[in-house]
């Protein structure tokens, strides 16, 4: 029989303490429908707090789900009917995820998260485009996640098809918006060609870092960073033994 997860046994505490609020509230003088005297509405208890404050909270809390994750010793996640009915009340997500489309990176089960825990925003080689980015700015200033982390991953598909693409010795185009694709993806290419080292995985980081610096632009996330309520994170992926590492 499997064990319980931690935030599935406070998922169901608060579900319980929101049935003994009600018992108490039928019986509370001046009071209706659970409403106090005054007609201000109670935080709705089926819906947990936040378990984290701020970013630092929140890439500790990161940071132990990936340990799990590569020591296969995850968590059963929270995807049950308690957490289903908490989270349709409303969400507290505790960070926003940039990360690439590629299926090898899954991004909740990277980080042994469950329903309501992440934003994630998806894009081939964590590319930008209005989409992409009116995404995370949702997550950072309407969801009120106090972390941002842009994951590049190792062997992307997405820096590849840039490299090969701008490779002088067989430069093709490429058709539809995968051409946009490569355009976007190309400086990180350029910024890091001909210094030492493997060329993917040099571009792939330099991209995280170039896509970082696009978003402290953003008029909307760079104010959140410099007063402190955001915290911004560059990671990689190794999809050789499920590692996340911070820079």
């Amino acid at each position: 029989m499997s064990t319980p997860s931690r935030r599935r046994f406070l998922t169901a505490a608060a579900l319980a303490a929101g049935a003994l609020a009600g018992c108490a509230d039928s019986t509370t003088s001046g009071t209706t429908s659970g409403r106090p005297a005054g007609g201000t509405k109670p935080p709705d208890p089926a819906v947990p707090a936040p378990l984290v404050v701020d970013g630092n909270q929140a890439l500790v809390r990161l940071m132990e789900g990936n340990a799990r994750f590569v020591a296969e010793r995850d968590e059963e996640l929270d995807e049950g009917i308690a957490r289903r009915i908490a989270v349709s009340k409303g969400q507290h997500p505790f960070a926003t995820i940039l990360g690439c489309v590629d299926s090898r990176v899954p991004i909740e089960l990277v980080f042994d998260q469950g329903l309501g825990d992440l934003v994630v925003v998806r894009s081939a080689g964590e590319a930008l485009d209005h989409s992409v980015t009116g995404s995370v700015e949702f997550g950072v200033a309407e969801l009120h996640t106090p972390l941002l982390m842009v994951l590049g991953h190792q062997r992307c598909g997405a820096l590849d098809a840039t490299i090969k693409a701008l490779d002088a010795t067989h430069r093709t185009s490429k058709a539809g918006a995968i051409g946009y694709l490569v355009d976007t993806l190309a400086p990180a290419v350029r910024q890091v060609a001909g210094k030492p080292g493997d060329l993917l995985t040099n571009a792939i980081q330099a991209n995280v870092d170039m896509v970082l610096a696009k978003l402290r632009q953003s008029p909307v996330v760079g104010p959140l960073e410099k007063s402190g309520r955001l915290k911004f994170v560059a990671a990689y992926y190794e999809l050789d033994t499920g590692k996340v590492t911070v820079s």
